[in-house]
């Protein structure tokens, strides 16, 4: 156990000095995408091919340097998931993707003992090789300082995180500075939460001046809306940044408990969240008079069962006082009467992720990334019909066109750009007007949408959008906690007339209708899932009204996505009267002589296409 604040800058300097005597270093994606890709397999096998060769193999970092060591670690998530399982190599920043158990042989071999690149598991484009991950064009437009530790260090020792300079924003604001400092540098820097926008020194502030005998800080891991990773990512490979972050915030305010709420569907970040706190623990960073300061901080876990309505603020604090997730009724806010009634400081995991490199870096340096209303780096979670899917940072007010077809690398298979949802259920549709709008908080808010989950789910021009617009709406409707009858009812209302319109049964007035529901669920519904639920019709409307016209008054989808506007017709020019369509048909629907042309009966066809893939000529055709 650490006893003060020389004997930390002594073992964080002998693990500096011991993590640079390794003459090489391995580093496996072991986030979760990678994993699921087989990353640790490769592991494996790295490990005893190297073993078996005599290498002096480094899995664990050591007080005292070792001389002519490779290190093998599992890293966090590279961010590259399209391309996973990923092996970086150091000190050549050489990115190796997509590998296969049956490569280590030769990465072995040729690269940890030849020294040489294996040109084809390097990533190519346009028939150029991309050795280095710093030129790779997915990671060359990007500015990575939340989530850089994530794919250089071992993802569950707090030793490579003091090597790199862990804990040294904490050690500064412990030994250097008081609250009011501490508090003062995150208000000057402007740092906004990486949710909702709301100014995060403002939040300590007013945490700080409650006078109170507990309070405590939370940090919503409570990551709900389809598409969005990127705090699991943080909390799965860099967990102590977040720890870090957290504890300075308990200084920040008075704060001797801290609080992570997690879900329960992200068991490996439950896990080394876990590991994280007890090495933490072990070192004396985290306990009972830490560094022999006097301050004193505990850090907890809880589980949340899935429900996104937990993403709010007082629906997350009331689930982890053990009772039923809904959120209530404001003024008192959380942070007067949070959790267990006490002043709270809550913030989601990307945020707290921020703080240390204000602390470290300093406030004018933040404040050179992004527009000076929406300063430093934002994370998305790139997904959807897009060549480059994955995590990236950027700054913020970075536009939507660089993010797509510079990082992203465009529209999978030269298809043409539609819409992107960000945000997730919670946000809003941007189009190809909007290509280049900022992505910063404000500049959202004002085109209608918001950064929310930092969820971006890029569409093409094959996507149905009132069928996006019904998809979100389903996930809204399920998750409402029902405490209110806005939300309950209102939007249980929208996705009945969604499933309407798209089932070809849409009415004249419907978009009336849905726009009228959605101004009420937005002025009166008790808390944030509700008040924006509607994001995603309202911005489909608005962009693409056409689309749910021509689903309403012509039964028609424009772009063929929806099963039950479908209808097949038999080209007679194509038809051989083979019957096999008539033969493949469920309900009898498809009628005709042996050698003639064959007819379908659009009252018995139930549209599963199934006459399409009996007819070997052809001839029948979606209409």
């Amino acid at each position: 156990m650490i006893k003060g604040r020389e004997e930390l800058q002594k073992l964080r300097k002998n693990y500096a000095a011991s993590l640079g005597e390794e003459d090489k270093k391995i580093l496996i994606c072991a986030g979760t995408g990678c994993i699921s890709s087989g990353s640790l397999e490769i592991y494996d096998e790295l490990k005893k091919i190297m073993t078996e060769r005599g290498i002096n193999v480094a899995v664990e970092l050591k007080e005292e340097p070792h001389e002519h060591s490779v290190g093998l670690k599992k890293s966090g998530c590279h961010g590259f998931c399209e391309m996973g399982p990923l092996v970086r190599i150091e000190p050549q920043g050489w990115l190796y993707v997509k590998v296969k158990p049956e490569d280590c042989a030769e990465i072995v071999e040729k690269t940890i003992i030849g020294g040489t690149h294996i040109e084809r598991l390097a990533y190519q484009k346009g028939g150029e090789v991309f050795k280095k991950q710093d030129e790779n064009p997915f990671y060359k437009k990007q500015t990575r300082h939340v989530l850089e530790p994530c794919g250089h260090i071992d993802a569950t020792s707090i030793k490579e995180y003091l090597a790199i300079g862990g804990y040294s924003a904490f050690e500064r604001a412990l030994f250097d500075m008081d609250g009011d400092e501490i508090v003062g540098m995150i208000e000057e820097s402007n740092l906004r939460g990486r949710g909702g926008g709301f100014p995060t020194g403002r939040k300590w502030s007013q945490v700080k001046r409650q006078r109170a005998e507990q309070k405590y800080i939370v940090c919503n891991g409570d990551e709900g809306d389809p598409g969005a990773f990127l705090d699991r990512s943080i909390m799965e490979g860099d967990p102590h940044r977040m720890l870090e972050g957290m504890m300075i915030a308990g200084l920040a305010c008075g704060a001797q408990n801290g609080y992570i709420y997690v879900r329960a569907e992200y068991p490996m970040a439950v896990s080394r969240l876990r590991t994280a706190i007890a090495q933490a623990e072990e070192l004396g960073l985290l306990g009972d008079d830490i560094l022999g300061s006097g301050f004193s901080f505990h850090m907890h876990i809880n589980r949340g069962a899935g429900a996104f309505v937990c993403g709010e603020g007082s629906a997350l604090t009331a689930s982890i006082e053990g009772k039923r997730g809904m959120p209530r009724v404001k003024p008192p806010r959380t942070v007067e009467h949070g959790l267990f009634d006490s002043p709270t400081v809550l913030n989601n995991v990307e945020t707290f992720a921020n703080v240390l490199l204000i602390i470290n870096k300093g406030v004018a340096w933040y404040k050179e990334l992004g527009p000076e209303k929406s300063p430093g780096t934002k994370a998305f979670a790139l997904t959807g019909n897009i060549e480059n899917t994955g995590l990236i940072e950027v700054p913020m007010g970075t536009t939507l066109r660089e993010i797509v077809f510079e990082v992203g690398g465009g529209m999978r298979g030269g298809a043409d750009f539609k819409a992107v949802q960000i945000g997730g259920p919670s946000g809003g549709c941007l189009t190809a007007k909007d290509l280049d709008l900022p992505l910063d908080f404000d500049s959202l808010t004002a085109a209608g949408a918001m950064i929310g989950s930092g969820g971006l789910v890029v569409m093409d021009s094959k996507t149905c959008m009132v069928e996006v617009a019904r998809f979100f709406m389903n996930f809204t409707q399920n998750e409402s906690c029902g405490k209110c009858v806005p939300c309950r009812g209102g939007t249980k209302q929208m996705l009945a007339i969604l499933e309407r319109i798209v089932a070809g049964e849409g009415r004249e007035g419907d978009i009336e209708l849905l726009l009228e529901l959605a101004d009420m669920i937005s002025h009166t519904a008790l808390c944030g899932l509700g008040k924006t639920a509607a994001l995603p019709v309202v911005s489909t409307i608005k962009n693409f009204r056409e689309e749910y016209e021509a689903h309403i008054n012509k039964k028609y989808c424009p772009v063929g996505a929806c099963a039950k506007l479908k209808s097949f017709e038999i080209d007679p020019a194509l038809s051989k009267g083979c019957s096999k369509c008539a033969r493949g048909c469920p309900t009898e629907a498809i009628s005709g002589k042996i050698k003639e042309p064959f007819t379908i009966d659009k009252d018995k066809c139930i549209k599963c296409g199934a006459c399409v893939t009996a007819c070997p000529f052809h001839a029948v055709k979606e209409v």
